[in-house]
């Protein structure tokens, strides 16, 4: 009996959060899918690990988009309705921006009262009178930024339907976050700051972030508020890897596709590394297209100079550089009090941070999060689960050298503790019973993503989310070929993965359609 079928509708190279959405997405709509992934468990980088008998988590810092159960948002009701059950625990705060510098120590909250207004612009009037109005309005902003992207995601309108149903997002959409924030509101500087504490989250700054992101990011967090799964990232990833497999999807571990097989500029099938070639109509990708197009077309020839260019162009985003600690003592005796913090040691300024992000250590902005505040069965009692992440530019880490990796490791791990145990005002490196460093180099051999990159392509002034949209149906290079990763339309974010696998699903189906299948 053969192993795989003489042919599939769609492959799909990857069982990461994107490539499950995707192929969810198809089966449900009878397709004949398989999934190929490399790794022998689900997720991708949405995983835990054990060290000394505990479970650990390795990224899921919060998930957006979700909302609560009787209001939910976008993501949230697209598992309901693919019947995905995940027990998603409410992250108590939406973070604590801390800058010393700046005089800064306040912790916001998510959600809107019923009169309309936001808790975070009550929390912010609190310490800075007088700002309240001002911060409601560019909420309200926001979130109707927030309402038209959402609704693009899935419908198409002409230039001038769009002006007159989405005017904020038309209006906004050529500007960056700090262009609307200087000329648009009066605020003073350090709310401007308290307000911009996410820019992190997309790898970008304030001055080159655009406002459609921002809006989005901002109307998302503050509006729902975030959430772990209660079984980690890893119960995510296998309850939509059994839903796959109940859809009637096959997904086989442990399968290494080294090749897309190409003919007339149209995709036929893929090779893996044992030399299985498995035939099919449609491939969605998750490896870069720098990775694709560079090696993984067969043959090469096949390939259009216009791919080769736009791969090449295309800047990369983010990667991540994590200590993740398991602590003797509990938060509250570290004097850690808050879930999610955002730190910085010199006055906050995020062109400053991105600057640093191209440097290896000497990083003045970090995140610290201490599980416990969000899930705290899942953590040893007397226990402190607590990572420290800075997300730096790939470019830091080129230069890089095998014989100076681990030392380069433990000196920047160390830097990092050490700046956290002087905001806690607590030596933590005594109380360190697991310490695990995860590091560019780290998710390029875990995932074989593109220089170790977790965020896909950078979302900037210059190749924003709304030019891309743009130029979308251009990006489709080789015929029944579409990424299916952090590198989609929509970037990074477990849940804008989960949104980009049912973006690539859309775009096939209307392949099928189009051809009569």
């Amino acid at each position: 009996m053969k192993f795989y079928k003489d042919h599939y509708d769609v492959i799909v190279i990857g069982g990461a959060l994107a490539g499950m959405s995707c192929a969810m997405s198809l089966a449900r709509e009878g397709k004949d899918v398989l999934i190929l992934e490399r790794h022998n468990l689900p997720g991708g980088m949405a995983t835990s690990f054990v060290r000394n008998g505990v479970e650990i988590e390795a990224t899921l810092h919060e998930m957006m988009s979700l909302g609560k159960a009787e209001d939910p948002l976008y993501i949230r009701k697209y598992l309901d309705e693919m019947n995905v059950a995940i027990d998603w625990l409410r992250v108590p705060e939406a973070y604590e921006l801390l800058s010393k510098p700046d005089g800064i120590d306040i912790t916001l909250h998510a959600g809107r009262r019923s009169d309309g207004t936001w808790v975070c612009a009550d929390e912010i009037d609190a310490v800075y009178p007088g700002t309240k109005d001002e911060i409601n309005r560019l909420l309200e902003l926001c979130r109707s930024v927030y309402e038209s992207v959402l609704f693009l995601n899935e419908h198409t309108m002409s230039k001038a339907m769009m002006l007159l149903k989405h005017e904020p997002l038309v209006k906004t959409a050529g500007y960056s976050a700090k262009e609307v924030l200087d000329t648009s509101f009066d605020l003073p500087l350090n709310v401007k700051k308290i307000l911009s504490a996410y820019w992190i989250y997309v790898g970008q700054p304030m001055s080159t972030l655009p406002f459609t992101i921002y809006a989005f990011l901002m109307a998302d967090y503050m509006m729902g508020g975030s959430f772990v799964a209660r079984g980690f990232s890893h119960e995510m990833s296998v309850a939509m890897a059994e839903k796959c497999e109940e859809l009637g999807v096959q997904f086989e571990y442990g399968q290494n596709v080294e090749k897309i097989l190409v003919r007339d500029n149209h995709v036929y099938g893929v090779r893996t590394s044992r030399g299985d070639e498995i035939h099919c109509d449609y491939v969605a990708s998750a490896p870069y297209p720098n990775t694709v197009y560079g090696k993984m077309i067969e043959p090469q020839s096949e390939v259009p100079e216009a791919a080769r260019k736009y791969a090449n162009a295309m800047p990369m985003s983010v990667t991540c550089f994590s200590v993740i600690l398991l602590l003797d003592q509990k938060p509250e005796d570290l004097n850690i009090r808050t879930y999610s913090v955002f730190s910085s040691d010199v006055p906050f300024d995020t062109d400053r941070f991105w600057k640093e992000g191209r440097q290896i250590g000497g990083w003045n902005y970090l995140t610290t999060i201490c599980l416990n505040y969000a899930n705290p069965e899942g953590v040893p009692e007397g226990m402190t689960s607590l990572s420290i992440t800075y997300l730096p530019l790939p470019d830091a880490f080129l230069e890089l050298d095998a014989d100076s990796y681990f030392e380069f490791k433990r000196t920047v791990a160390k830097e990092m503790i050490d700046r956290v145990s002087g905001h806690l005002g607590v030596d933590l490196i005594p109380h360190i019973a697991e310490i695990e460093i995860v590091s560019p180099v780290t998710m390029s051999h875990y995932t074989s993503d593109y220089r170790g990159g977790i965020y896909g392509y950078q979302h900037s002034m210059d190749n924003s989310v709304v030019a891309r949209l743009e130029d979308l149906e251009k990006e489709f290079y080789i015929k029944g070929l579409v990424g299916c990763a952090s590198h989609q339309l929509v970037g990074d974010g477990m849940a804008c993965n989960i949104n980009n696998g049912r973006i690539a699903a859309k775009a096939i189906l209307e392949w099928m359609k189009e051809a009569g299948k």
